[in-house]
Formats: structure tokens, C-alpha cells, sequence
């Protein structure tokens, strides 16, 4: 695929989104896309496998705000006709009275400036043709997946396997492009710069050579299964630490495991999103657990000691007599690992628990109870709401 042929994909539309979407509405519109086009949700669907690699394509430009800069600056470019062959828009024509040199816009002759040359360089990360990969070394791009952990995984810290189906260092020529026991030459025409200079005129011209393509370097005999570019679309498997205490949301930096870097350069990190699940019993409050304990009138006004779980184990939790309800009773070190050591505490909430049928000496009790409350002068509304 040539420079102009990928600069023209439309990354917004392949997310279908606008060119003005907000990363956040870019991150949803692939995080979607990527769930319904996975291989692994289509077995064998080849249809699907082609459609997701170009929706991670599209990601992996538009989700870096750099990367989508030059994205669009450099589509803006193409699209008004200002760069060809023969100069630059109507500069051939503008009348200069001192030498236009468009190796400015190129970075400076090739020396990796930051003109226009790395930018193209950067971006045109596709090989073309047999001798050459059409780029410079690069660093791969960012990679991102996501994960669903239980609470009490999240909580305690897991190993979870992701699959994942991503460009990847050629295991054939390990990354260089080349066939095994040979390796890329320097290019003798514009010696490794990349580029080469001509005058036409009054003008002196820099651009990308012919002879390398703009890499610096030639494949005389590029890897049979990379086909010169040092990288293959490969699924593969990675077993991931989750720390303990991640939360919900959190984003896990793994260094080196993204995508491949481009002729051997290195690989970019990969970040996992982790999802929590709740749980049927347990709350999290930063590095708090939280719980809510049923108990009965009478174990709050008489006090008991209940056991109650943790994430390891069961530990005994003494209710003082006389406790409200809605009272928070605090177990220290009892709740969610902490990153430098050490835990979070259980706060355990006691929630009185109102039976629905009462047998008929229960009822008696507790009317023989109530006289005797009122008979001890004791009004739960007293001084409320005004009484």
C-alpha cells in the first residue's frame, strides 16, 4: 500500500465516528466495535478478523492525541493538493526571490527534526515492494484490551491469560525484516538519510529517495514471512498480574507488550482496563471492605458477638449492648491490600432485621415488653420532631 493510499483512509469513519469526536467517544465507539468483531467471538469468520485489525488500525492512530495530529494534519495536507512530485502547491510559481527548500518541511534533509519527513515516517507503517520496507525503524504503537475480574480477585490480586491478536516481532527474521543470516544494507544513494536533494532552478528541493523509499536502508533479501517488514498479525496468549486492590477502571501499564516496533525497533506497552464485578456481600470504600450485618433488636440492646467474613476467612465482631442501628463498627486490617503493605479495615454496618410472622409467644413477649417499656417512661420520639 502506498504513502497516499493509506493516508486516505478514513480512521473516523472505519470507528464510525466524526473527525471531531472526543477521545472518550473514539475510546467507546472502538471498546464496542472491538467486542463485536473479536476473533474469538467470530470463530472463523475471516469477514470479521479483516474489519477488526483495521478497526485496531484506526484506534491506535486516533486514541494517541499525538498520532492523530499529524493524522490529520497531514490528510489536511494531501487533501489540498500541496504535495506532489514536481514541488509544492504554487511555491514553483510564487515569485521566491531566495532558495525554497522544501528539506525544511522534511526535517531538516532527513537528520530526524521532526518535519514532515518523520511525520510520513511515522505514520507509513506499511512495507511495499520487495526490496525495501517503506519505514524507518519505529516504535510500536500502544496496544489496549480489557478484563473482568471478580471482587474478591480484584481484591486479593490475580493471574488472568489474555488473548490477544496483535502485530507482532516476525518470529522468522526477529524483527530486522531480513532473511536469516542477512541483514539490511545502507542505502548508497542517499546513505542512510533517507532522502535525497535536487535543484530545480532557483530552487533546491529535498525528497524522499526513490531508491530506499524514504527508510535509509535496502532489503536485497527480505524474510519470506514478514515480507521485509519485521512484523506478523499473530495471536498469542500473555499472563497478566493484577496487583492486589485494583479497582474498577483501573489501567495496567505492561511494558514492551504492545504492538511490535517496525524493523526491530522497540515494542510499545499494552494497558489493561480492569472491570470489577460487585459482589453479593462486600462493598469497597477506597481501601475500606464494607458490609451490611443483619441482626436482631435484641442483639443490638443485649449485645452479642457475630462472626462475620472477610477475604480470608471468618472473624468474630462484638456488637456493644445497647448499639443503635445503622451503627458502623470498624475491624482494623481487615480490608483491601495496600499497595506500599499493610490493608484497609472492615466497616461493618448493623441493620436490624424485622421478622414478617411472629408466633403467638413471641407476640405475648413483646407486648409484656412493650408495657414494661412504657411503664419505664422510655419514648423512642421524644424530643422529635418537635414532640
Amino acid at each position: 500500500m502506498s504513502q497516499r493510499e493509506w493516508i486516505e483512509k478514513d480512521f473516523y469513519k472505519e470507528l464510525g465516528v466524526s473527525s471531531s469526536a472526543s477521545q472518550d467517544e473514539i475510546k467507546k465507539a472502538y471498546r464496542k466495535l472491538a467486542r463485536d468483531l473479536h476473533p474469538d467471538a467470530n470463530p472463523g469468520d475471516n469477514k470479521a478478523e479483516e474489519r477488526f485489525k483495521t478497526v485496531s488500525e484506526a484506534h491506535a492512530v486516533l486514541s494517541d492525541p499525538a498520532k492523530r495530529k499529524e493524522y490529520d494534519d497531514t490528510r489536511k495536507l494531501f487533501a489540498g493538493g500541496g504535495y506532489g512530485r514536481g514541488g509544492f502547491g504554487s511555491a514553483a510559481g510564487g515569485g521566491f526571490s531566495q532558495e525554497f527548500n522544501i528539506g525544511d518541511i522534511f526535517g531538516g534533509g532527513g537528520a530526524g527534526d521532526g518535519g514532515l519527513g518523520d511525520l510520513l515516517g511515522g505514520l507509513f507503517n506499511r512495507g511495499g515492494g520487495t526490496r525495501t520496507s517503506a519505514s524507518r525503524p519505529r516504535r510500536g504503537s500502544d496496544v489496549e484490551t480489557e478484563t473482568t475480574l471478580g471482587f474478591r480477585e480484584a481484591a486479593q490480586g490475580v493471574t488472568v491469560p489474555l488473548r490477544m491478536t496483535s502485530p507482532s516481532p516476525c518470529t522468522t527474521c526477529h524483527g530486522s525484516g531480513a532473511k536469516p543470516g542477512t541483514s539490511p544494507r545502507v542505502c548508497p544513494i542517499c546513505n542512510g538519510t533517507g532522502v535525497v536533494s535536487r535543484n530545480q532552478g532557483a530552487f533546491g528541493f529535498s525528497e524522499p529517495c526513490d531508491e530506499c523509499r524514504g527508510s535509509g536502508s535496502i532489503i536485497d533479501d527480505p524474510c519470506v514471512d514478514c515480507h521485509g517488514s519485521g512484523i506478523q498479525n499473530r495471536t498469542r496468549t500473555i499472563t497478566v498480574r493484577i496487583p492486589p486492590g485494583v479497582g474498577d477502571g483501573q489501567r495496567i501499564r505492561l511494558a514492551g507488550q504492545g504492538e511490535a516496533g517496525l524493523r526491530g525497533a522497540p515494542s510499545g506497552d499494552l494497558y489493561v482496563t480492569v472491570h470489577v464485578s460487585q459482589d453479593k456481600v462486600f462493598g469497597r470504600n477506597g481501601d475500606d471492605l464494607t458490609l451490611v450485618l443483619p441482626v436482631s433488636y435484641s442483639e443490638l440492646v443485649l449485645g452479642t458477638t457475630v462472626s462475620v467474613p472477610t477475604l480470608e476467612g471468618r472473624v468474630g465482631v462484638k456488637v456493644p449492648p445497647g448499639t443503635a442501628d445503622g451503627r458502623t463498627l470498624r475491624v482494623r486490617g481487615r480490608g483491601v491490600p495496600k499497595r506500599g503493605g499493610g490493608a484497609g479495615d472492615l466497616l461493618v454496618t448493623v441493620k436490624v432485621a424485622v421478622p414478617q410472622k411472629l408466633d403467638r409467644e413471641a407476640v405475648e413477649a413483646l407486648e409484656r415488653y412493650q408495657e414494661a417499656e412504657r411503664a419505664g417512661g422510655f419514648d423512642p420520639r421524644a424530643g422529635w420532631a418537635g414532640a
